[in-house]
């Protein structure tokens, strides 16, 4: 039986292996590019300060050494920045989700009046956008400025995101399964919260993980809208923190200008690195939920 199974094995042609050979090595070429830059900002930020300023790091760490790290979390501005935007990623992404999902749901069935006019609104501001001085005057009006609800409500909602939720809602609730509902006199927020929500858990998954990478990256709003340094999130006080490093050493001697501009060089890998390692770890644990959900919401029709 094993022969037989061996025997009748497709045999790759001599251009397929070339083929596949070359896909390959474009690949690791690939994935090399990709590499070494994280392998290089990490090297480089448990290096020693002067072997980072002259440029002897090139791969692996030089005179291994965690000072950057020790000046990074002995900040104490940094820690309330980090704090700042755990508090902002987690409720803007609780916000947005929300929202997205009330929003979606509806527009993903066809017995709701209207969703072809309210989709096409949509999908106009995704086209058309005021720019930064509207957005900014609506935010003052509101009472918004130097307050949290600046930073988590003007984009509570992405279109793109709705569009996603409202392709996977139409492709995998049913209407057959919505009538049933409605005939055991299941109402419309019952039949959301215990039939579609379970049944969602891909989609929600990845609407989670993009508003949280979006929300933890975002720094332009906060520049913009926020002026007490207590509500700063971390990568602002990352800005502030290397500016002040270049600044202090102005009325220095040379030997100390030189020794704090080696170590604002090095603490710029080590605030890299901090600033993204609570993406880098959530990511695992979300990854098949946002491949499933990516390719289920991404079905047209």
């Amino acid at each position: 039986m094993d022969e037989n199974i061996k025997s009748s094995k497709i045999r790759e042609s001599f251009t397929d292996r070339i083929f596949l050979i070359g896909v390959y090595t474009f690949l690791i070429i690939v994935l090399l590019i990709v590499l070494y830059p994280l392998i290089y900002i990490i090297s480089a930020s448990i290096s020693s300060p002067e072997a980072v300023m002259a440029g002897r790091v090139w791969l692996w760490p030089v005179d291994f050494s965690l000072e950057g790290y020790t000046e990074v979390f002995n900040n104490s501005d940094v820690m309330r920045g980090f704090s700042n935007s755990i508090f902002y990623t987690v409720a803007y992404t609780v916000i947005a989700v929300v929202l997205t999902v009330v929003f979606a749901y509806p527009l993903s069935r066809k017995s709701f009046y209207g969703r072809t006019f309210l989709m096409f609104f949509i999908i106009f501001t995704m086209l058309f956008y005021g720019g930064l001085i509207p957005e900014y005057l609506v935010v003052k009006n509101l009472g918004m400025l130097d307050t949290i609800w600046a930073i988590l409500i003007p984009k509570a909602m992405a279109v793109w995101q709705i569009i996603i939720a409202r392709t996977f809602f139409q492709t995998s609730v049913p209407e057959e399964l919505v009538e049933a509902s409605e005939m055991d006199g299941c109402s419309s927020l019952r039949f959301l919260w215990s039939v579609v929500l379970p049944l969602s858990k891909p989609i929600i998954a990845v609407l989670a993980l993009m508003y949280a990478v979006f929300q933890w990256n975002s720094y332009f709003d906060a520049m913009v809208f926020l002026r007490s340094e207590e509500l700063f999130p971390l990568q602002l006080e990352l800005r502030e923190l290397l500016i002040t490093q270049t600044e202090s050493g102005v009325n220095m001697d040379i030997a100390e200008q030189q020794k704090r501009e080696q170590l604002a060089n090095l603490m710029k890998y080590s605030l890299i690195v901090v600033s993204s390692l609570p993406v880098l770890i959530i990511y695992p644990f979300a990854q098949k939920y946002f491949v499933k959900g990516m390719l289920i919401g991404s079905v047209k029709g």
